[in-house]
């Protein structure tokens, strides 16, 4: 296994941060304690989660994710070992079961998510908690075309921050992230954790992918200078850089066939795409599953990518992609196919 240190924290996580938010839905609580054990075997150090997993988020399953680990801590008292890391889930639409209709990133709603977290995961803290996305109207999961909605810029990021430093300061978190995040956002953070003397933003976790290298343009060198780690969620693109979804395919129990709300990484130019990442793996004799997550793994602002699994067999797969070196023809390649239609699914 490879580690990063998590920004300016002095903490080495695994280059492979193992992904949960199919355990307690797609997954069981068995299932999901099989790759927790695997996981560590390999030597991953770092797991991250969030009050709203499983996904797709539900009432009758919200925390269960949290749950599955709480209950493989408890049996298996490896708490030292890993690095936890979890998000509080801020306003959203249908969601009233997440703290009803006064949920907002204020002191009240960050203090009682955290308790919550706490006990549904059996530990005394949380090495990193993260926003899950702005409360603010921004730019993210796709959309674009940003229009600027004061009126909707909910909690203060001030006071936010000064709530999530009491946290800190009360030992119940030890350091804290942003999910989902602009480069406006992050560095508003930077700036009023500065001037303000509160804890200070370690990592942001935004998607990135063959599919998505979106983060390249306005993110990655303001995060690099800042020491905000990169923790690249959907490397794979929800499962379709594997190629498994190419012609029509809806393999039994995988995500896109139980789940076909997920259109972010099927449009008409992300299928085109897979489809050309998927040929350039096989061509040089490599699983494109390992191609994909190798990719990601040479970005020089990465910190850890997070690899989730539907079993232990694929998460075999993923962890094997610390092996795979992609040569300088590869990566020229990849770029050209990149020029050719960049990013597809932002």
């Amino acid at each position: 296994m490879q580690y990063s240190e998590l920004g300016r924290t002095g903490i080495k996580v695994s280059k492979l941060c193992l992904g949960s938010m199919t355990w307690g839905d797609q997954n069981t609580e068995q299932e999901g304690h099989a790759q927790l054990d695997r996981a560590i075997e390999a030597g991953i150090n770092f797991i991250d989660t969030a009050e709203m997993y499983p996904i797709p988020p539900q009432q009758r399953t919200y925390g269960k994710t949290e749950e599955v680990i709480g209950t493989w801590l408890a049996k298996r008292g490896k708490r030292d070992r890993i690095i936890l890391a979890t998000k509080m889930t801020p306003p959203g639409k249908n969601r009233p079961w997440i703290r009803g209709e006064t949920n907002r990133l204020d002191r009240k709603n960050i203090e009682v998510a955290i308790n919550n977290s706490l006990k549904r995961l059996q530990t005394d803290y949380i090495d990193l908690y993260q926003i899950h996305w702005p409360e603010r109207n921004a730019n993210n999961f796709g959309q674009l075309n940003y229009t600027h909605t004061p009126e909707q810029d909910g909690t203060p990021i001030e006071e936010t921050l000064e709530a999530l430093d009491a946290m800190v300061r009360s030992g119940k978190i030890r350091h804290i992230g942003v999910s989902n995040e602009t480069a406006w956002g992050l560095s508003e953070f930077l700036r009023v954790s500065t001037q303000k003397s509160l804890s200070r933003i370690v990592s942001i976790q935004n998607p990135y992918s063959l599919l998505n290298r979106i983060y390249e343009i306005h993110l990655s060198e303001f995060a690099y200078r800042e020491q905000v780690g990169l923790l690249a969620y959907s490397p794979l693109g929800f499962g379709v850089l594997s190629g498994k979804y190419l012609h029509g395919q809806q393999p039994d129990k995988a995500r896109l066939t139980l789940y076909t709300g997920f259109k972010r990484y099927r449009n008409e130019a992300a299928i085109k795409m897979t489809e050309k990442y998927v040929q350039l793996a096989r061509d040089h004799g490599l699983e494109p599953t390992q191609m994909a997550l190798a990719f990601v793994l040479t970005r020089t602002f990465l910190t850890s990518v997070i690899i989730g699994a539907s079993n232990v067999s694929q998460l075999d797969s993923n962890i094997a992609s610390l092996d795979v070196s992609l040569s300088a023809a590869i990566l020229q390649q990849i770029d050209a196919l990149h020029a050719e239609q960049p990013s597809p699914s932002p």
